[in-house]
């Protein structure tokens, strides 16, 4: 199975992907950690993308599609995969429709904005081996230390909440348009996301016929 997972930054998409991935036995294919991955790398497309997410800006179509083209390259989709923050324009859409990518179905998470930026500006990344926690939701067993690798934990410059703003504002001017482009196509379902993960995975595997 093909899948998109839509929704505002911090809806909860990577965390749903995470689930679904055991449970269907596909890769998730985050755009994010790709992005990242490749800045910390200091490869070309790395760097290209680095200067648009430092100043809260997405990245321009031909950078996104050129990395998601060469990760669907590999093996481990051939059974299906599940695209997380990609695509996040119509355009970009439009482009994985040209490329061939087959796309089945389409779950959007909703949250409302100010539940949002209250889950983002608690979030912590570790700064060595990239596990994520959240102050309220998720916190480290000792405050600002990573529970894995004891690394420093931090908050990542697009979690701050003036970025975080910025974020919302791009996204339901950019990205949101994708649910009409995808309702015409019939592959929509929307999820209203739920105080509890387990809550929003249950609908989202409901949403699936799971």
């Amino acid at each position: 199975m093909n899948l998109i997972l839509l929704g505002a930054p911090g809806a909860g998409k990577g965390t749903q992907a995470e689930i679904i991935c055991e449970k269907l036995n596909i890769p998730t294919i985050s755009t994010g950690n790709i992005m990242r991955e490749a800045i910390k790398n200091q490869t070309e497309l790395g760097m290209k993308a680095k200067s648009f997410i430092d100043s809260g800006a997405l990245v321009p179509d031909d950078i996104v599609i050129a990395i998601i083209k060469e990760r669907l390259a590999q093996s481990d989709c051939n059974n299906g995969f599940i695209l997380d923050g990609v695509p996040r324009t119509v355009p970009q859409a439009e482009a994985l429709d040209r490329m061939g990518v087959r796309i089945d179905k389409v779950v959007d998470i909703e949250v409302a904005d100010e539940k949002i930026e209250k889950r983002l500006s608690g979030r912590r990344v570790c700064e060595q081996c990239g596990s994520s926690y959240h102050l309220d939701f998720k916190p480290s067993a000792k405050e600002g230390i990573c529970d894995k690798c004891e690394g420093k934990l931090v908050i990542r410059k697009d979690d701050q909440p003036e970025t975080v703003r910025e974020r919302l504002r791009v996204y339901h001017e950019q990205t949101e348009p994708l649910k009409d482009y995808y309702a015409k196509q019939n592959k929509l379902c929307v999820v209203e996301g739920q105080e509890e993960v387990a809550d929003t995975t249950a609908l989202v595997l409901k949403a699936l016929g799971n």
